[in-house]
């Protein structure tokens, strides 16, 4: 297990508050330093848990942040509790806005071509101090090292990868080794709500931790996905009892 850090089914979440989190990562910019992030909520390790080979890419990542309250709720049933939620979307604003104020370098890869621009064009209006070094859509042939070759002659002080997971933890696990330096962190559906397409929970569900509940109120075709927060809590349940049984 990693130094301040909780294991939740095989895998090592950081153990710190958010404003720790993201102070970590803003050193490693800040030192030209390469790191593999990942924003894991119960979706994503009940995934790890039945394919290996994704939970191997997780288990290696530089940090996992407790993405999702399932996570938070999973940590106290075992008896040791993670400090505070650390949702992605919320970290991946906080380093644009360390990046607005340090002139660092993003790359933001993933989405469809539109939303890609939408998102691009709305980050530069919000934070015009900040260098968008380039960007991309999520649709491309990952055998062709076309993609791969343009972010390492942006430069990018941080990728963010919104391709979707398993996907973007499985492409950045792939193409990190190419790169000398900086953060690179699988952010998923943020970008549409960075597009404007998709509108984040009010800040009074997200203060209830029911933002997931109210996502699935806006997107009920989501119900299938949403089914494996009640069997991480069965599996976290059944671990429990063998450890207080073994």
């Amino acid at each position: 297990m990693k130094r301040n850090s909780v294991r939740i089914l095989g895998i090592d979440f950081i153990n710190k508050p958010f404003h720790e989190v993201a102070g970590l990562l803003e050193q490693y910019v800040d030192n030209n330093e390469k790191a593999f992030i990942v924003t894991a909520n119960p979706e994503i390790v009940m995934y790890a848990d039945e394919h290996p080979e994704y939970k191997s890419m997780i288990q290696a990542a530089d940090f996992v942040v407790p993405d999702g309250i399932g996570i938070v709720i999973a940590s106290k049933i075992l008896n040791t509790p993670i400090q505070e939620r650390v949702a992605g979307f919320d970290l991946m604003i906080r380093l644009l806005e360390l990046g607005n104020e340090k002139k660092w370098r993003i790359y933001l890869l993933g989405g469809k071509q539109e939303t890609n621009k939408k998102a691009v064009a709305n980050i530069a209006s919000r934070y015009p101090k900040l260098q968008i070094a380039g960007s991309h859509h999520g649709f491309f042939d990952w055998t062709d090292e076309t993609v791969t070759n343009e972010i390492k002659a942006a430069n990018p002080d941080i990728v963010f990868a919104a391709l979707g997971f398993p996907k973007q933890e499985k492409w950045i696990a792939q193409k990190l080794p190419y790169f000398s330096k900086g953060l690179f962190i699988g952010v998923g559906g943020s970008i549409d709500v960075l597009a404007g397409e998709v509108k984040r929970a009010p800040l009074f569900w997200r203060k209830l931790n029911l933002e997931w509940f109210y996502r699935l109120l806006k997107q009920p075709t989501r119900w299938k996905r949403m089914l494996a927060l009640p069997r991480f809590l069965v599996k976290i349940m059944k671990e429990k009892l063998f450890f207080k049984t073994k």
